[in-house]
């Protein structure tokens, strides 16, 4: 039934009849008050567009280069594809807020929103329903604009938005095409949990205020201080909020400011932020923008965008040029400052009770604090590249490291808002003050930054005590224990090349010894650096399987990340042959991965992943085998099938920086596999020409002449280099690199020892551990044990334990064990130089007993094949080190006892965490029978009492006491979850259920 348009009309809301007004009248025409900015310099090659789709996690609003302010849309508020609080595919805008995050993996931000609005005045943002329902907004996707320093958009309600920023305060421009009703609301409940909150009016035009959450930060703190160009009404909301799960108070968290206004009109406003104080944000707001000039400060902000971006003038085509600089304007978005206009910070600090007043800091003069330290992904081209055009920067962010050490007791892994997130891995604030300090930017305590170096690697955590007592970490020790033991080892090398600088012999040794412990991983046999289980190999073994022994990678993309000892990587694999022979068949193989569905590995050509840091390394190690044409070839592949210029142009996670400082060193034609190193790893210039300019007032210059992708020849400064690597010295000395390419390669360019780039260790101390092998952990009759020792050069000693005491001997061949027995195990060479011991522990047990399992569980949860549940072997509350048993459907398993018994119980161990998608099967039953085919129920055990809405891990043993005699065989069904529940992050997405032990008594 068709209404009449009376009808349609008087039942539309106000947002409504605006949207269809302005389809019939069409797009209007805003009288702009701006001064049309003249697009000058190297910020007009910028997009701030890049990365705000596919993957790319990237904001495009207004921010200054490194600065406290990133003032953007919300447009989006969930979600993996949310974490920046934007995605180029939406339409609806929720408000405009003040932080934001830069493509990282995890959301936070988007603090202190502000809406413009027309009309009724909604307290809710209309999420999950209709703009129509809240504040939120339609907006026209034609009419953004961004640009260094500047955003704008146009509401479908008729209201024109336009930002700019100075470091610490946004500017907000509202131009008001209809202003019947106009207000604007201040949101603090926008987006994470809030822990406190406050507004208030300092009279008819400035409103302050705080606010304290907790997301990926779980304790931030932002104060706020706004000023109105023009006076308003208001209302506030006060609410009961629950700030903890205990208390309940009554906190001011939005506002509704109502303006009188004419048709065309403007209103301004100036936001300044502080994680100080209210007087905080008030003194930046005065310092910074004590105007109401909003064209001004536009210019400003492009004017400091150029000054930045001129540290680098490249000549190509325009495309390029849009890519390169707008991945240089990507790397100077993140580090933001941390610190107010008068010097004070707030300290990262433990999590336990400390006084408001010591939780400030006071800088000295000139000097700044900094956030936002993704450092396992930054460490690897992002701070490297700062080394060379930005020694004040790079001196300013380990004089942060090293307050952070004195405030809160250990040096960055991912800081965030002065909090200490205990995301990612390794200790990668290492290696960004060790490249620092070898190449000379060492304004800073250089005694105490080795401290705390030394410091981040002896904590008692993340698997370090098991590293330093093996010498690698076993699977069932820690998570991820592959990656962290190379990450750990790489990192090792950094404190030993900083010890070796300041002098301190000792500290050196112990390290170069540490930072070999990746040959500890080296399996022979497949050539892969693979997870060690029970003094043997994780297995089975499947190098495209995603798997927690692994970060965010699989064995392709870990095994060469040895960035510290190439050459010794090369040795093992059997020399360069072998080891080219990894690396093409990386390329060419296929791009399915198996296990675990990883997001961030993206960007794939063969098993290589440019989507995420572990690969990025990775094309320039031929040229340490001889072969730099190969480099050529992958990185001009990369270079042109990774980046574009669109908003899906980043194969994947910005990564604050990484992703874009890859393209700007590779595209310069070269790039810092090892930093840590003066080295740097020729590939191939994308430019015809580069100019760096340097603090010190050189410049460095590098060209090409000719068509392809292959390096004929090279000159630096007139003379011959064949060398496929350049040092930090020659750049920082200023010059001219020449480049002559074709279109075949030169196959003698960058050939021979002393023109590779060198990464090797030369200690000969370091002997690995041998491997100690059986068919299983468990055995009922008898058990035979092998051990292999790490090289032909080696030989084993090994020892036996057991109930009849301990047996030492030297190992020629297999060997039987018939009872529960630990092997330990060590390698010895003919100079007598020892490994450290690998142990493995056997159990016998009650035999008699097989399963058949009915259901299918994931290789990647396998806990050690089809015996795992009646092996009795008991895993712990961590899932991921490979001890519990996963599968995604419902379990059913059949025990044959092998005789008739009496059973008295049955329970079958489970595992949940939530977070991770594992919950307690919602029923398990236990069924009885005599010959297998005629079964008898025992009945139902339900779900344990812990809320399947809590998070943590917990183990729950599903228990049923019976009185079953005679039976020989034991069925037990366990029924999955089923679906995510709608308010779960993974919504709608099937559920894991983790078994371990299947006892029966």
């Amino acid at each position: 039934m068709e209404l009449p348009l009376n009808e349609i009309l008087h039942n539309m809301t106000f947002k409504q009849f605006l949207s269809l007004a302005l389809i019939v009248l069409g797009a209007f025409t805003f009288q702009s008050c701006e001064t049309e900015s003249k697009k000058t310099g190297n910020a007009q090659f910028v997009n701030p567009f890049i990365g705000t789709g596919g993957h790319g996690h990237t904001f495009p609003g207004a921010t200054r280069p490194f600065g406290m302010v990133q003032l953007s849309p919300d447009t989006r508020l969930e979600g993996w594809d949310g974490c920046s609080g934007y995605h180029n595919t939406d339409s609806i805008v929720y408000g405009f807020s003040h932080t934001h995050l830069s493509g990282t993996g995890v959301g936070d931000y988007c603090d202190i929103l502000l809406k413009p609005c027309i009309g009724d005045v909604f307290w809710n943002n209309g999420h999950k329903s209709s703009p129509d329902s809240g504040y939120a907004s339609y907006f026209r996707k034609q009419s953004e604009v961004a640009e260094a320093g500047f955003y704008s958009m146009e509401l479908e309600e008729g209201i024109k938005v336009e930002l700019t920023t100075t470091e610490r305060v946004g500017f907000h421009r509202y131009t008001f095409q209809n202003a019947k009703n106009a207000h604007i609301i201040i949101d603090l409940e926008h987006r994470d949990m809030l822990l406190d909150a406050h507004l208030e009016f300092v009279n008819d035009s400035t409103v302050r205020g705080f606010r304290r959450s907790k997301s990926w930060a779980e304790d931030q703190h932002v104060f706020f201080y706004a000023v109105f160009s023009k006076s308003f009404e208001s209302e506030l909301v006060v609410r009961e909020y629950n700030t903890s799960p205990d208390t309940t108070k009554k906190l001011i968290t939005k506002a509704a400011l109502k303006f009188n206004l004419k048709q065309e009109e403007e209103v301004l406003v100036k936001v300044g932020i502080s994680a100080v104080d209210l007087e905080g944000a008030k003194k930046n707001l005065e310092v910074e923008i004590p105007d109401w000039d909003f064209d001004q400060k536009r210019k400003e902000a492009s004017d400091a965008w150029n000054t930045e971006l001129a540290k680098i003038d490249v000549d190509g085509e325009e495309d390029d040029k849009i890519i390169f600089y707008s991945a240089l304007y990507h790397t100077m978005v993140v580090p933001n400052l941390f610190s107010d206009v008068d010097g004070r910070y707030r300290k990262m600090l433990p999590k336990d009770s400390i006084p408001q007043e010591s939780k400030i800091g006071q800088l000295a003069a000139g000097e700044n604090q900094y956030t936002i330290f993704s450092l396992w992904d930054t460490y690897r081209a992002t701070h490297p590249l700062y080394t060379i055009i930005d020694e004040k920067r790079t001196n300013q962010y380990i004089r942060t490291f090293l307050r952070q050490y004195k405030d809160g007791g250990q040096l960055p892994v991912w800081e965030l808002a002065g909090y200490y997130t205990g995301c990612m891995i390794g200790y990668h604030s290492v290696p960004v003050i060790a490249d620092a300090y070898l190449k000379g930017i060492d304004d800073w305590d250089a005694s105490l930054a080795l401290e705390a170096m030394q410091h981040s690697a002896t904590m008692p955590q993340l698997g370090l005590p098991s590293y330093l007592k093996n010498g690698f970490i076993p699977t069932g020790d820690e998570p991820e224990s592959v990656s962290k033991t190379l990450e750990y080892a790489y990192d090792d090398w950094c404190i030993s090349q900083m010890a070796k600088a300041l002098g301190k012999d000792e500290v050196y040794d112990e390290y170069i010894t540490r930072t070999q412990s990746y040959k500890n991983l080296y399996n022979p046999q497949n050539g892969f650096l693979q997870g060690r289980r029970n003094g043997g190999w994780y297995g089975p073994f499947v190098p495209e399987e995603v798997n927690f022994n692994y970060t965010e990678a699989n064995g392709w993309q870990y095994s060469l990340a040895v960035p510290q000892d190439v050459s010794g990587l090369i040795d093992l694999m059997g020399g360069n042959e072998n080891f080219v022979s990894h690396l093409d068949k990386m390329f060419s193989a296929s791009s399915e991965t198996e296990g675990r569905h990883q997001v961030d590995i993206t960007g794939l050509i063969g098993q290589y992943a440019h989507g995420n840091e572990p690969s990025h390394h990775m094309a320039y190690l031929y040229n340490y085998a001889g072969q730099p044409w190969k480099t050529q070839e992958r990185v001009s592949q990369i270079l042109e099938i990774m980046y574009q210029n669109a908003p899906d142009g980043l194969s994947g996670n910005e990564d604050c920086g990484q992703m874009s400082a890859w393209y700007v060193l590779s595209s310069m034609g070269f790039y810092p596999v090892c930093p840590g190193s003066k080295q740097y790893v020729i590939g191939i210039p994308l430019f015809d020409n580069v100019s760096i300019n340097l603090e010190n007032r050189n410049t460095f210059k590098i060209t090409r002449q000719g068509q392809g992708k292959y390096i004929e020849s090279a000159t630096l400064n007139g003379q011959s280099l064949n060398a496929s690597f350049i040092t930090h010295e020659q750049i920082s000395a200023g010059g001219k690199l020449e480049f002559q390419m074709g279109k075949e390669p030169n196959k003698s360019w960058g050939i021979g020892e002393e023109n590779q780039p060198t990464s090797s260790i030369k200690d000969d101390e370091f002997v690995a551990v041998p491997s100690v092998s059986a068919r299983s952990r468990t055995f009922e009759d008898s058990l035979v044990i092998e051990i292999a020792a790490p090289n032909e050069k080696a030989a084993v000693i090994y020892s036996l334990q057991s109930k009849s005491g301990i047996d030492t001997n030297l190992y020629y061949e297999p060997f039987t064990i018939h009872e529960s027995t630990v092997v330990s195990a060590i390698a010895i060479t003919k100079e007598e130089k020892v490994s450290k011991k690998v142990e493995a522990d056997f159990k016998k047990i009650k035999g008699g007993r097989s399963i058949v399992l009915k259901s299918e569980y994931s290789n990647q949860y396998s806990a050690g094949g089809d015996n795992a549940l009646i092996d009795q072997l008991r895993g712990g509350r961590e899932f991921r080190t490979g001890e519990w048993q996963g599968y995604r459907e419902d379990l059913e398993a059949i025990v044959d006892l092998g005789e008739p018994q009496n059973i008295s119980s049955v329970s079958l161990s489970c595992l949940q965490d939530i977070k991770s998608w594992i919950f307690f099967p919602k029923e398990v039953s236990i069924h009885c029978s005599k010959d297998g085919n005629e079964w008898t129920s025992i009945g139902a055990i339900s779900a344990p009492s812990i809320k399947d809405n809590e998070y943590g891990a917990f183990t729950y043993e599903y228990n049923s006491k019976l009185g079953c005699n005679t039976v020989r065989f034991i069925k037990v069904k366990a029924k999955n979850y089923g679906e995510c529940p709608a308010w779960h992050l993974g919504a709608g997405g099937t559920t894991w259920l983790f078994v371990d032990e299947l006892m029966i008594n």
